[in-house]
C-alpha cells in the first residue's frame, strides 16, 4: 500500500495517479504522465498535469513548461540510484519550479532527511519501515552539511566548512 507522506504528516485525499498502460486517473484524480506525454500534451496547451522524471530523463527538456506544472514525482528505482536526488535539486535550483515534488519508488526513511535537503517536499511511502517509523514522527536527523542545497539548514554550525568564532 502506498501511502503519500508530507511534514505535516500524512496525507488522506491525495488525487495524483501515475498513469500507466493499466492505470489512468479517474473523473476525481489527476494524471502523472511520462516526460514525452507530458510535452505532447503541454504543448496541445494543458496545464495542471503531473510529470514523471524517471532516472535518464533529460529535465531540462521541461524547462519550457514548467508553469504548466502542478506536480513533478521523481523516481528512486532503487536505495542505490541517487539521480533523482540531482533531479530535484536542479528543478529548485537552476530551473527555480516552485510547485510540489515528490518522491516515488524506493522511498526509505534513512533518505528522507536528504530527499527534503534536495526539495523534495512529498513521499510515496511504500516501505513498511518507512511507513512505522514516519507515523511515530521518527524521521532521522542530520548533524553535519558538506554542500548548500535547496534548503538550506537552519542551523548555520552544521555546515562543517564554516567557521564559528
Amino acid at each position: 500500500m502506498t501511502k503519500i507522506w508530507k511534514e505535516t504528516g500524512f496525507v488522506t485525499d491525495d488525487p495524483w495517479v501515475v498513469e500507466t498502460e493499466e492505470t489512468k486517473a479517474g473523473s476525481n484524480e489527476k494524471a502523472i504522465l511520462g516526460v514525452d506525454a507530458f510535452i505532447e500534451k503541454a504543448q496541445a496547451g494543458e496545464s495542471g498535469l503531473g510529470v514523471l522524471i524517471n532516472p535518464a530523463d533529460d529535465v531540462l527538456s521541461l524547462q519550457p513548461f514548467l508553469e504548466q506544472i502542478s506536480l513533478v514525482a521523481v523516481v528512486f528505482p532503487a536505495f542505490n540510484d541517487g539521480r533523482a536526488f540531482s533531479h530535484a535539486s536542479l528543478l529548485r535550483s537552476r530551473l527555480g519550479f516552485h510547485k510540489e515534488i515528490r518522491a516515488v519508488g524506493d522511498v526509505l526513511i534513512d533518505q528522507v532527511p536528504h530527499m527534503l535537503r534536495c526539495g523534495i517536499d512529498s513521499f510515496a511511502v511504500t516501505n513498511a519501515t518507512a511507513l512505522k517509523r514516519l507515523s511515530e514522527g521518527r524521521l532521522p536527523g542530520i548533524e553535519n552539511h558538506y554542500q548548500p542545497t535547496a534548503r538550506s539548514s537552519t542551523d548555520a554550525k552544521s555546515y562543517s566548512w564554516r567557521r564559528v568564532s
